[in-house]
């Protein structure tokens, strides 16, 4: 009973009801602008918010966190500029929806799968929170390791026609990433003695200039076309759609937990891979994925709002952050005298109840303001191209300025977009680079922990491997997506009748 008074506690007080409302549609309209990152608000936050109770603060810092992870999905789709790092799976079928005439259908069905991952995520936090956190612990650097190696296999799923030309993009973003002052040793990496590469280059100018300017550029071909007109005749998605894409939701959103729930992971990486998964299950979808296929929308939307739930696991439980944002949070925590881990649940109850009630409540007002304002946003893709081309390179100039306020920044992504427009007239896919320099630092780091961990030694390193169950499991997953990558076992696949090949090119890549 008392667990339930806590949890009720931001549901019955009108002033902590109002703050999650406007932290959460603060959060919405947050993410979906390009640069504007939800830990950069959530940051900002801690300086206006540590006079106040800590019940309000959480409030506004929760809204703010469960709505920006599902406010870049608006940019994703109607312009093809994920507004937040979680939502680069999301623009790849979503952008092709509304391409299609489909933005409000895709709007309306991204923000119900968003809903039902959130409160997956939130449901598994509150049932199994402190199981999850011991497996999360149980990680090794060599586990993170083949963690990101699973990730850099998935530019199977994200390379189109040519998985040549994936992987070329995928060591690009890799080489990209690791670019800047080496993490352990403070060495210099492909600086060329320029001061300003200390830092390494920015993702999120990567990200935006690869997708936003480079989609600009795109554009300046048809420069006198009109706007695409969409058909807004229904933005709820019938309950017949849900209960067809829910099994699949349910998957995706358990891989948002799981991978939520592993420190330093997050949405992002959650996203691909769930991504990926919808890709290798789906058997003959209506539309082939990156055309616009609703399943390639629904699972990153699950995975990505699901891991918002298990970010909170390592950090209530452990005082281990999940993510950027959850780090954040432990801080605000410490300012209001808390102290986040194992004896915060012992201790302090009334706080964890407290937290997944706003969670939820968080949850529920980013589905009402989803829904809400769809028509509006929808005029974007309307507008005709000598309006819609200007308004593409201001958002991406600005988002990418307003994270460091250096315009050395803005330089890299006009570099980069100017690049991405070349790759994208010879046919490499972008979804690649951006995921290898997503991963490029977590493959980094985890590789040399694993090495410092067993003093050098790499055959002390592969013993552990093939003697930890974990460290095992994992590496037989990372050998069957590879062998499932390979044009063989595509072209067997096909002859014994278990998958048809979605692109003749797949039979002619051996």
């Amino acid at each position: 009973m008392d667990a339930l008074n806590y949890f009720l506690i931001s549901w019955t007080d009108p002033k902590l009801l109002f703050l999650i409302a406007a932290g959460t549609f603060a959060g919405v309209y947050v993410g979906a602008i390009p640069g504007l990152s939800v830990t950069m608000a959530v940051s900002i936050l801690i300086g206006f918010t540590f006079t106040w109770d800590v019940y309000p603060a959480l409030c506004l810092m929760v809204g703010i966190f469960m709505g920006g992870v599902y406010g870049g999905s608006r940019t994703a789709i109607l312009l093809n500029i994920p507004g937040s790092p979680s939502s680069i799976a999301t623009a790849m079928d979503g952008y092709p929806l509304a391409q299609k005439g489909e933005a409000g259908e895709a709007i309306g069905l991204a923000t119900v799968m968003s809903f039902i991952g959130g409160f997956i995520g939130i449901a598994v936090l509150a049932v199994a929170a402190p199981s999850i956190s011991d497996f999360a612990l149980s990680f090794q650097p060599r586990d993170f390791m083949l963690i990101a190696i699973l990730g850099v296999l998935l530019v199977g799923s994200l390379s189109g026609e040519s998985l040549t030309k994936g992987i070329f993009a995928g060591a690009l973003g890799l080489l990209i990433g690791t670019v800047g002052m080496d993490p352990l040793t403070a060495q210099e990496r492909f600086t060329f003695g320029y001061t300003n590469l200390w830092g390494g280059i920015s993702f999120i100018a990567v990200m935006i200039g690869m997708f936003g300017v480079s989609e600009a550029l795109a554009q300046l071909h048809n420069v006198n076309a009109t706007g695409i007109r969409q058909k807004i005749t229904r933005i709820v998605p019938q309950w017949s759609a849900i209960r067809k894409y829910l099994p699949l939701s349910m998957q995706t959103s358990g891989i948002g937990v799981v991978v939520g729930a592993l420190p330093g992971t997050g949405g992002d990486i959650a996203a691909l891979m769930a991504y990926d998964h919808a890709k290798r299950i789906t058997k003959n979808p209506e539309t082939p994925f990156g055309k616009g296929a609703k399943e390639g929308l629904v699972a990153p939307e699950t995975a990505n709002n699901a891991a918002v739930g298990g970010a909170f696991i390592p950090m209530l439980t452990l005082g281990i952050p999940g993510d950027a944002v959850t780090a954040i949070m432990i801080g605000a925590l410490f300012i209001h005298g808390l102290n986040p881990g194992p004896m915060l649940m012992i201790e302090q109850p009334s706080m964890f109840w407290f937290i997944v009630g706003a969670l939820v409540l968080a949850n529920f007002f980013m589905l009402l303001f989803g829904l809400t304002g769809i028509k509006i946003f929808t005029k974007v893709v309307e507008m005709p191209r000598t309006v819609l081309i200007p308004l593409i390179l201001i958002l991406s100039i600005v988002g990418s300025y307003a994270v460091n306020g250096s315009i050395t920044d803005v330089y890299w992504t006009l570099a980069f977009g100017v690049l991405g427009y070349f790759m994208r007239q010879y046919g490499y896919q972008l979804g690649p680079v951006i995921l290898g320099v997503i991963l490029s630092r977590l493959l980094d780091e985890n590789w040399r922990r694993a090495i410092i961990s067993e003093q050098g030694s790499l055959s002390s390193l592969f013993k552990g491997i093939f003697t930890s169950p974990l460290s095992l499991a994992l590496l037989a997953a990372v050998v069957l997506i590879f062998v499932s990558q390979t044009p063989i076992w595509k072209r067997w696949r096909s002859r014994a009748g278990l998958a048809p090949l979605t692109d003749e090119n797949d039979l002619n890549q051996g």
